[in-house]
């Protein structure tokens, strides 16, 4: 399903681009597939608070050990960035910086699921990573890009309006649910399982925007070349050392999509409004890369050589 939601997303923007008679439709185009993917976010994540208690949600040493990947790589490339004139390198350092900080998309949830993880542990880790997320941006995307003089607050409340509706607001009605309507929550989960298929609409939107943001980039054969490595490697990089942080099964594949899967709809926002525009690209390529990964993952699970 993975792979097909990325075909489907592609082929549904070229088809856009190539047909004038749709251009007309472009101004309602990019928001409707931004906040419909937001949408998808935060049902995401409400099905997955619905499955897990308030008590569930537990620190284990594997957060400190990803979080420290995730905080510190971002901290060394931004310092690199500072020391590089305008050019295809500094962009190219920029977009393994976004990679780094962007928090874990809410889909990664569903697949720790279906591979068998722990749920609780990568909300956990959803819920830090997005609070890091928060304060770090706004200390130091201004001395990496000082043509962004929006001051520290407003940065933290652009960015908080961004994340936080979609990852405190479900978790708060989910927990509602589960003790005020004890009926109405064994009906949710019970549904809870369709929720991987919700991802596929998600991806969809996804890769709407990923393309949107490449062929509108005027970016040069090269300077693609560049991102894709970067973003390749990023990508792997993070869900082998999610994987290494633990020796428990479990836990390894836990912390293998907590680390390595990404919310890409706000690496693409984060990077055309507030660094280089053209480091959004690196977004739309990592969104393909993990779910081919994660594809490839199912696959090993349905076979049992996972």
């Amino acid at each position: 399903m993975l792979p097909a939601a990325i075909v489907l997303g592609i082929s549904l923007y070229l088809i856009y681009h190539i047909s004038p008679g749709l251009h007309a439709f472009g101004k309602w185009l990019h928001p409707m597939a931004s906040e419909g993917q937001r949408l998808v976010i935060a049902i995401l994540l409400f099905f997955q608070f619905v499955k897990i208690s308030p008590h569930d949600l537990k620190l284990s040493r594997w957060h400190i050990k990803a979080l420290a990947i995730q905080v510190g790589l971002f901290l060394l490339f931004a310092g690199g960035v500072l020391f590089l004139a305008p050019g295809t390198p500094r962009m190219l350092l920029e977009c393994a910086m976004l990679c780094m900080i962007c928090p874990t998309a809410s889909a990664a949830g569903v697949i720790t699921d279906r591979l068998g993880g722990n749920l609780a542990s990568t909300v956990t880790y959803l819920v830090m990573i997005n609070v890091a997320a928060t304060f770090l941006i706004p200390l130091v995307i201004p001395l990496v890009n000082p043509s962004a003089q929006m001051g520290f607050w407003n940065y933290v409340g652009h960015i908080a309006l961004k994340v936080f509706p979609v990852l405190i607001l479900p978790g708060l009605l989910a927990w509602i649910i589960r003790y005020t309507t004890h009926k109405l929550q064994s009906a949710l989960m019970r549904w809870a399982s369709n929720s991987f298929y919700v991802w596929g609409v998600g991806l969809t939107l996804a890769m709407v925007l990923s393309t949107r943001a490449l062929l509108l980039s005027g970016l040069d054969a090269w300077s693609v070349a560049g991102i894709v490595v970067v973003s390749v490697a990023a990508c792997f990089f993070q869900f082998w050392a999610g994987h290494r942080s633990h020796k428990n099964k479990v836990e390894s594949l836990t912390a293998g999509q907590a680390l390595g899967q990404k919310n890409t709809g706000f690496l693409i926002w984060l990077g055309y409004n507030y660094m280089t525009p053209v480091t959004s690209v690196a977004g739309g390529l990592y969104a393909i890369w993990q779910n081919l990964y994660n594809s490839w993952e199912l696959y090993r699970k349905e076979q049992g050589t996972l």
